[in-house]
């Protein structure tokens, strides 16, 4: 299912670009669109981890790079993994005081987990374990190439409208072009409309399902998730709204911003987890 959406996703902006391409260029503009449609189905495929990796400001975590947080998430992290049959994923710390954790990646072989500093401060060793054991459960549902995929393309549709904004207030010499706000205004919702409609609400339930599982308790992670709700609060994580859907828990957004939200409610994923859901 999360296959054929990546497809369907990637065709989808392919199909915009080429309108794009159409409408402003012609036949010329169509090629080029053409050509940039394939470079962005490949980049997107083969490239998205890193550059969603790249765009957090993860840094690699190993037995010889941080190995102090090795120390403390790699054994428990190889746990799990042999308990979901999975292949051990590469792991990352976020330079964040703001507790977050997402994964990432195109299929288990090519997969990575990335948490934040703050998350390992405030969290003890059960609650970065449940944490991990929700990422890992993206990896098992094979969730994270469409996640990744559409984090790129999302990137690539606002980096089209500030392109645009860009270079329409600089040949007009104003601060503001009102075409380049209005191609902003217009991307920008459909950037957010392509991730909701490849990234489902359920996905999240199905992540904390598993984590409960694997761990042998839903506490875990219920206080984690308490924990993330407060803190994220006192410290607002920066993050790009394109990224927001990929993280465990949804960085302070606003304006349009708030159109990428993908997340249940606090409440409602903590009411899943001791089998309360209506």
């Amino acid at each position: 299912m999360n296959g054929m959406k990546t497809v369907l996703l990637l065709g989808g902006m392919s199909g915009v670009l080429l309108f794009i391409g159409q409408a402003f260029g012609g036949r010329s503009g169509l090629l080029m669109a053409l050509g940039g449609a394939v470079l962005m189905n490949f980049f997107s495929y083969f490239f998205s981890e890193k550059m969603a990796l790249s765009m957090s400001g993860a840094q690699r975590v190993s037995e010889t790079e941080h190995p102090y947080i090795w120390n403390r998430i790699g054994p428990m992290t190889a746990r799990l993994t042999e308990k979901m049959g999975l292949p051990m994923p590469r792991l990352w710390v976020l330079p964040e005081e703001s507790p977050n954790a997402f994964a990432t990646g195109r299929n288990p072989s090519h997969s990575s987990v990335a948490v934040s500093a703050g998350l390992l401060e405030i969290m003890n060793d059960q609650e970065v374990e449940a944490v991990i054991a929700h990422e890992l459960g993206h990896i098992l549902h094979r969730d994270i190439l469409i996640s990744s995929v559409a984090a790129t393309l999302g990137a690539a549709i606002t980096g089209l409208a500030r392109f645009g904004m860009f270079f329409g207030s600089r040949d007009r010499d104003e601060d503001d072009s009102p075409a380049a706000n209005l191609l902003m205004m217009f991307l920008a919702p459909v950037a957010a409309l392509l991730i909701q409609m490849a990234v489902s609400r359920t996905r999240e339930y199905s992540a904390d399902a598993a984590a409960a599982k694997y761990t042998g308790s839903p506490l875990g992670l219920v206080n984690g998730l308490r924990k993330l709700d407060t803190w994220s609060q006192r410290i607002p994580m920066e993050a790009s709204p394109t990224m927001s859907h990929m993280y465990i828990f949804p960085p302070a957004m606003g304006g349009l911003a708030r159109l990428f939200s993908t997340h249940p409610t606090t409440e409602q994923r903590i009411a899943a987890l001791l089998g309360q859901r209506q």
